[in-house]
């Protein structure tokens, strides 16, 4: 897989952020890449050594889109994804966190 496959965006949320914070960064990563294509991926495109990498998968969660008509919810699901925690090396930081992605 190439780089921009394998890394669709960075998870923004009070957690990811505080892990940033502790040199962890959380991406959401395409389903079908392994820990070590997110390794590849992290260090060529922001040019830093990567400690480890944890991968989670987060199923899909029930949602409710409304009414159709008397008394009658529409339900459906959100689409599942899968959540990698890059952790780096001693002293590497990614300054240009949002910028290149």
């Amino acid at each position: 897989m190439q780089t921009y496959e394998v890394l669709l965006r960075p998870v923004v949320s009070e957690k990811s952020t505080e892990l940033a914070s502790m040199n962890k960064y959380t991406f959401a990563v395409s389903s079908r890449s392994n820990k070590v294509e997110i390794r590849r991926a992290v260090e060529d495109r922001y040019k830093v050594r990567v400690s480890s990498v944890r991968t989670v998968s987060m199923p899909a969660k029930e949602k409710g889109s409304g009414f159709i008509g008397t008394n009658k919810r529409r339900r459906g699901l959100n689409t599942p994804w899968k959540k990698a925690i890059v952790t780096l090396q001693v002293g590497e930081r990614i300054s240009d966190f949002f910028g290149a992605i």
